[in-house]
Order: structure tokens, then sequence, then C-alpha cells
């Protein structure tokens, strides 16, 4: 069986765009999907990335027309320019890794999901670990005692080591995909990705 690295960022818009099309290619092709939540501001910082605010106005334009377009064309309901947006993703993400760590990919995988849809289709705030709960608790997991455990030394230190790991690949965004040493950064490069799960 192969298994596709999944290095994201819960409030990253490119990883919402792709999320459930990975999981979707992944199972067509009996793959595993490892998911791996990341700092992206650190990320960013050693890789010479920028926050969106500090991007040339330039750039930031693009970014709304391609949000535009790519939700446009897989149907995906989407706020370009939701609410809670810039959004501090640290807490989410340290609750996937308690997720994780304790209850495996796959519950991992959809807790993503729907934090990413909190973010994107509901503009709702993933900063607030009341939002948090009720996001877990829909997913049928006890999101008191993972937001417990979230804030606990094992997530925080499994949270760092996925930063570290990806930053040591060379993953300098997010989301980035690596299937057989190859990496793929975004989600408009799961085709690329399906092809390396098809032919190695």
């Amino acid at each position: 069986m192969k298994t596709v690295d999944y290095y994201f960022a819960p409030h990253s818009p490119f990883s919402y765009l792709g999320h459930q099309r990975l999981l979707t290619l992944a199972a067509r092709h009996g793959a595993r999907v490892e998911p791996k939540p990341i700092d992206l501001a650190a990320v960013f910082a050693a890789t010479g990335g920028q926050p969106v605010a500090q991007r040339p106005p330039q750039r930031q334009a693009y970014r709304m027309q391609e949000l535009r377009r790519w939700s446009r064309l897989f149907g995906l309901p989407m706020h370009v320019q939701p609410k809670f947006f810039p959004v501090d993703p640290t807490a989410a993400s340290l609750l996937l890794v308690a997720t994780l760590q304790e209850e495996g990919a796959e519950q991992a995988l959809e807790l993503a999901g729907a934090i990413m849809r909190a973010v994107w289709e509901d503009e709702q705030d993933i900063a607030d670990m009341s939002v948090l709960h009720e996001l877990a608790d829909a997913c049928g997991i006890d999101g008191a005692s993972l937001l417990v455990a979230a804030a606990a030394a094992p997530a925080r230190q499994q949270y760092k080591a996925f930063t570290q790991e990806a930053l040591d690949a060379g993953v300098f965004g997010a989301p980035w995909y690596i299937v057989d040493g190859h990496g793929f950064w975004g989600q408009d490069r799961l085709d690329f990705v399906e092809r390396q799960l098809q032919t190695g």
C-alpha cells in the first residue's frame, strides 16, 4: 500500500480546496493518507514565504482570483474573505495532532475537513475553543478530552516534529503531498499525485 504524507494547515484555503479530492483519489488507489499538520508561519519564516497580509497587493489580488476560480470549478462553497481570517491556527492544529495520536488518521482527516469547512464555508473562528469542541463532537469524537490532550506536551512536541519534518523534506507551502519521495505543492498538483499513485 502506498502512502501520501500530507502536510497541511487547517486555515489554508488551498488545503481546503484539495482536502476531499485527496481523500477520494487515495481511496480510489488504495493508498493511505498520513495527515501531518504543520506550523505554516514557521515554514514561511524558514523558507522565505510571506503571510497573506504582508504580500504585495498584486499577489493578494491574484490569490483572490484563484480562490474564486477553484471554488467555482469544484463547486465548493467558499467565502474568499471569511470573517475570521487571518486566524491563529495553533489550537486547531494541536487538536488535530491530538486526534491523530488518540483516535488515528481517519478521524484526524475527518476533523481536518470539518475545521477547514468551518473557516471557508461557515465563517467560524477556529481559534475559539468552543468552536473546536463542537466540531470534534460533531465528528463523533470527545472534544473535551481531545482539547485537554491538545494542550499537553506530546501534542505540542509532535506538532513541532511534523513542522521540522516538513522543512527537512523541502516543504515551503501548504498543502504539500509526498508520494514515493516525490513532493507535490498545492491542490492543483493532485493530478500528479494520482499519477504517482498509479505508476510509481
